[in-house]
């Protein structure tokens, strides 16, 4: 029997709640952000927004909805409805003033929300994402109304974690109820493709169901987040948002040896690298402590995230112009992946629907619009990797730097591995008859000249040229400010052809800055072309005066005319080549606006005041605990991969006009557990969530939960969806046996149709990889933009041009036909059947067998009838047509019937529903 004080408690909580509900009956507050701000984005901010500020009216920004329009009158007068020219405006009958213009009218409720707002201050607040991130409370499934969980036991014993308590809430406010756990088949095939992007091998499958232990789900979760397969399935993630490629896009999409940065991302998530660190390190590891000039090799390859934009080789082009699309290309990319924003119109004036106004995109674009990069066919600058002799070359200059003058190592070795800073040809100004050859290189002949302005000379006692020629006895010449001013340097130049050959050549020293005239001559062949490509004034190396010096000399030159690896890097622009950053008015950057100096919008936590003003200061902040807004979106990311649907559906937008989050209390719990409890680790993260009971919940639905939430919004039954292109396609080679463990290196050529390829610059073509590079998996697929691979293209992989924070998924014929006919499936079709050959005699007993290869799953009878009526047809067919058994084993020496009918089948079974989705 209860007690007397429990009774009473109860009874008095139950009046406490009561008055509580009793309040909202008169009513109570107008929220902006959910709504208030949902109205001006539908119906005011076309027209009174960053776009237009028609009658100088703009609901953008506080200030401005508070100021007199051209009319001279408020728009908005705090606690006066009446007296407010928007309410004004919104109700009256002249059709020459009434607002919308043009639009269909505000609902009567829409009104009383405005006014309301209106008559209660018209409080402003910042958009819920841009807000810092205060840990909600876990709702708790055990409590007075439910006595403690013993009215509802099953509720109260649902959740695994505290993730399932934020989802139970939320179910029950929706009237829905959660569902019971997997079967331990589905839920280790769900989790291995999640966690790995492959499914588990049938020894994994019968391992867990034997396992009966409590921890036999955590183990075989620890046990794929070990897996050095983890890295590949989140790096394949990474490098859609990195925009990774092997070519550089645009017309001519040439190669771009840039797989290092690919396999940085694959190690970077194996090693579970803090995700602040990945991120700093791919923003501004140029940036980072140096030795010896330059920060770790590590840092350096991670600043390829950035150097993934395209360069736009093409003749005749505008170096500066793409130079600057590429720098455009970064500030939009950040955005959008760590702080989920759509930045990109801000390029042409301020943002339509949040208060970022225009000149703030050109304040952000400062911190980027410093790297060395012009848009040059070399990928300059890279990082250059020596082997073999070039290594021993790197030695010994190095220990001749050491020795005759330590404080020059960090000079030249940044310039042996790095190759700056340096002037391109295409900064020359062209003089007469000399030429930018093919667009890029300065090109000068007999009785030619070019102008390099205001260079500076202090302290600078040698020249070092990217030069060659056919030409025989060319004299170049360089002076200082005329053509009649005393000389600088004058050589000849070597008969070489183009092909690179780097000159180290001693200049008299002159101070201060000087225009510099390059002339040319060449009277035994007046006709030919001298190229340079690029030069570099620098102190000299020291010890001229010691034995050896000239073999240092050519050492050092031999290093920079050596055809070496490397890759794309970011690296910083320092003295005389720092650019200045000015507004773009209306986003043409031929039309200069302001100067600017770099910052981030009003809108965010400022940066702290210690933080330079630089990429690594940016980086920093953005992964600071008070700029929240990274951790929301990153977090989001990783729930969208495993659910199939974002915490935000628009994992791109979390702006005033992306989704709302369907559980936003569950969100910022995450994205605070990430940043401090989790240390950004994303291991931690994935296995927060991969351990919940919402996670693990059958994905069957029924009548109640598909009408009331078709979409699974309110995460009631588990995850059902297709999976990725590179998850499709790995799989198949995975359970035929085909698949290759091979990690890192460049990328490779699986089969693929004939004719996708046309490179009438390059004359490259697609020549497929032998060996077990074939099978490798997707993510080390060579990619080229202009012809991505096609069998993933049609599974809805980007072409990689620009950065995409989702796939899109599309369902059509053509994607059956990818799985019935490319020749990858084709080949792992074949393979499997002699799997399911070798497993049982009979074909029933075989076909029973390979569908449970390929799902894991025992088949029901009417699908074994199904597959046997496939395989009894196909075997008709080839016993009547034996010639036709070669063109579907292609891919096998043995022949027979029985073998072709057996791969058409193994072929339908990797095409089924149940193969191709994660349930």
């Amino acid at each position: 029997m209860m007690s007397k004080t429990l009774i009473g408690v109860i009874c008095l909580s139950i009046l406490l709640y009561s008055f509580t509900l009793s309040t909202t009956w008169f009513g109570s507050k107008v929220d902006y952000n959910a709504d208030v701000k949902p109205i001006l984005n539908k119906h005011c901010m076309g027209c009174h927004g960053g776009v237009k500020k028609a009658g100088d009216v703009s609901f953008l920004f506080e200030h401005e909805m508070l100021e007199p329009g051209k009319s001279g009158k408020i728009p908005v007068v705090r606690g006066d409805a009446d007296a407010s020219e928007m309410i004004r405006r919104i109700l009256t009958d002249d059709p020459d003033e009434k607002m919308p213009k043009n639009s269909a009218p505000l609902s009567d409720n829409e009104v009383d929300v405005l006014k309301q707002w209106i008559n209660e201050g018209a409080k402003w607040e910042t958009h819920w994402s841009y807000k810092r991130i205060e840990k909600p409370d876990v709702p708790s499934t055990r409590s007075l109304w439910n006595l403690f969980g013993l009215l509802n036991w099953k509720e109260s014993s649902w959740p695994k974690n505290e993730i399932d308590h934020f989802i139970i809430e939320k179910a029950k406010n929706q009237g829905l109820s959660t569902s019971s756990e997997a079967n331990k088949p589905t839920l280790i095939r769900r989790l291995s493709l999640d966690l790995t992007g492959l499914p588990p091998t049938k020894e994994e499958v019968a391992a867990f169901e034997k396992d009966g232990s409590a921890d036999a789900y955590e183990k075989v979760v620890d046990r794929l987040l070990g897996s050095p397969a983890y890295g590949e399935r989140w790096a394949g993630m990474w490098m859609d948002l990195a925009r990774y490629a092997d070519t550089k896009g645009y017309e001519k999409d040439g190669g771009r040896s840039i797989w290092r940065y690919r396999d940085y991302v694959v190690k970077s998530f194996n090693s579970d690298k803090p995700f602040d660190q990945f991120t700093i390190e791919q923003l501004a590891g140029d940036l980072l402590p140096k030795k010896q000039g330059l920060p770790a090799q590590e840092h350096l390859v991670a600043t390829g995230f950035h150097r993934n934009t395209m360069n736009n080789d093409e003749g005749g082009t505008s170096d500066e112009e793409f130079r600057v699309a590429a720098q455009i290309d970064r500030v939009n990319t950040t955005w959008e992946v760590w702080q989920g924003t759509t930045f990109a119109c801000i390029q042409c004036h301020s943002h339509p629907y949040d208060p970022i106004s225009h000149d703030e995109y050109y304040k952000y674009m400062a911190f980027f619009n410093n790297t060395r990069d012009e848009d040059v066919p070399s990928d300059s600058p890279t990082m250059r990797f020596y082997k073999g002799e070039d290594s021993a070359r790197v030695q010994r200059v190095m220990d001749w730097i050491t020795r005759h003058e330590p404080e020059q190592a960090s000079q030249v070795s940044q310039f042996v591995h790095i190759t700056e800073p340096k002037i391109n040809s295409h900064d020359f100004k062209i003089i007469g008859k000399s030429t930018l050859l093919d667009g890029k290189y300065l090109g000068l002949k007999q009785k030619t000249s070019a102008r390099l302005p205001a260079v500076s000379l202090t302290g600078m006692s040698q020249l070092v040229v990217s030069i060659g020629t056919q030409a025989e006895n060319a004299l170049l010449t360089i002076k200082t400010d005329t053509l009649a001013k005393e000389t600088l340097a004058q050589f000849k130049v070597p008969t070489t052809g183009y092909k690179d050959t780097v000159l180290v050549v001693p200049i008299n020293q002159v101070a201060g800055k000087h225009d510099l005239y390059f002339t040319l001559e060449s009277p035994k062949m007046p006709d030919k072309w001298v190229q340079i490509k690029w030069l570099s004034f620098q102190k000299a190396l020291p010890g001229k005066d010691q034995a050896n010096y000239e073999e240092t000399i050519a050492d050092y030159s031999q290093l920079l005319t050596s055809k070496t690896d490397e890759t794309p890097i970011l690296w910083e622009s320092a003295g005389d080549m720092v650019r200045k950053t000015n507004v773009f008015v209306r986003g043409n950057w031929l039309v200069k606006g302001a100067e600017v100096k770099p910052d981030i919008p009003k809108l965010l936590t400022p940066m702290p005041k210690e933080y330079a003003r630089n990429r690594l200061g940016l980086a920093r902040w953005m992964v600071h605990r008070d700029n929240a807004l990274t951790s929301r979106v990153i977090v989001n990311r990783f729930w969208e991969q495993l659910f199939g649907r974002g915490i935000v559906e628009t994992v791109e937008d979390f702006g005033s006009q992306g989704s709302a989050p369907s559980h936003p209390e569950l969100l910022d719990w995450l994205a605070v557990e990430f940043m401090t409890n989790y240390r950004w680790s994303v291991k931690l993260l994935l296995k927060q969530m991969v351990m919940s009971a919402t996670y693990r919940q059958d994905s069957r639905s029924d009548k109640e939960k598909t009408e009331k939430d078709p979409e699974n919004m309110w995460l009631t039954r588990g995850p059902r969806v297709r999976l990725s292109a590179e998850q499709i396609r790995d799989q198949a080679l995975a359970v035929s046996g085909l698949l290759s463990t091979k990690m890192y290196g460049p990328g490779v050529m699986p089969p693929q149709p004939d004719g996708i390829w046309l490179s009438p610059y390059s004359g490259e073509t697609w020549v497929p990889s032998q060996g077990e590079d074939k099978h490798r998996r997707a993510i080390y697929t060579y990619w080229k933009r202009t012809a991505p691979y096609p069998s993933m293209m049609t599974f809805d992989s980007p072409s990689r041009e620009f950065c995409q924070s989702r796939r899109i998924r599309t369902n059509t014929p053509l994607q059956a036909l990818v799985t019935l006919n490319d020749p990858v499936y084709m080949e792992a079709a074949v393979q499997l059947a002699l799997k399911m050959r070798g497993s049982a005699p009979t074909p029933q007993q075989q076909l029973r067998a390979g569908y449970r290869m390929v799902t894991f799953q025992p088949v029901s009878e009417k699908k074994l009838a199904a597959l046997l009526n496939i395989y009894e047809s196909a075997l008709i067919r080839y016993k009547s047509k034996p010639a036709d058994v070669d063109s579907v084993l292609v891919y096998s020496a043995q022949k027979s019937p029985e073998l072709a009918a057996l791969a058409v089948s193994a072929n339908v079974l990797l095409n089924l529903d149940g193969a191709v989705t994660k349930e």
